[in-house]
């Protein structure tokens, strides 16, 4: 019998804990898992594809049939190249869906035997969302909750260079 492989492709600028808790649960779900950091060339960063893959590696470490690269081009090209029979991707409002259910017919007509895996996010994270998550962090509100510890510190940094507010923190810390 064959592994049953999965990529979970994503930007992940940053990685916050909804991506986290995907992979967490595809981790159980298939046998090996790739997480794709996308290179999109028209999407403006806070982070390099690097550091983002590094971020993402570092909150992944935990998981051994779980790795981290990097992809250009489509989704399904990306699949092949990873030997993967399934896309996974987390679904958080009715407006993901819209989206998923055009990428998922595109993607069936590119390769019909890869099939798109969702997984509704968990009610922790319905509202979590990178471009959130930056927002908080620009204007020096508590991340620490949203994200990994690697990540709330790094992104804390980076805002502090971009002369940003980042002095709150969680009660916590």
């Amino acid at each position: 019998m064959s592994d049953r492989v999965a990529i979970y492709p994503g930007s992940f600028d940053p990685p916050t804990n909804g991506h986290l808790d995907i992979v967490e649960r595809s981790s159980r779900l298939f046998d090996r898992v790739v997480v794709g950091v996308g290179r999109n060339l028209a999407k403006k960063t806070v982070f390099s594809a690097e550091e983002r893959i590094q971020l993402m590696r570092e909150a992944c470490g935990r998981y051994k049939n779980v790795e981290v690269t990097s992809f250009d081009g489509l989704q399904v090209d990306f699949a092949r190249a990873s030997g993967a029979s399934f896309i996974v991707r987390g679904i958080r409002a009715l407006s993901d869906f819209e989206f998923e259910f055009e990428m998922a017919n595109m993607n069936r007509s590119l390769a019909a035997g890869i099939e798109m895996v969702y997984l509704m996010t968990a009610p922790e994270y319905l509202f979590v969302s990178a471009s959130r998550v930056k927002e908080l962090a620009a204007f020096g509100a508590p991340i620490d909750k949203y994200v990994p510890a690697n990540v709330a510190k790094r992104l804390k940094a980076e805002m502090g260079k971009r002369g940003m507010r980042t002095g709150a923190t969680e009660a916590n810390d």
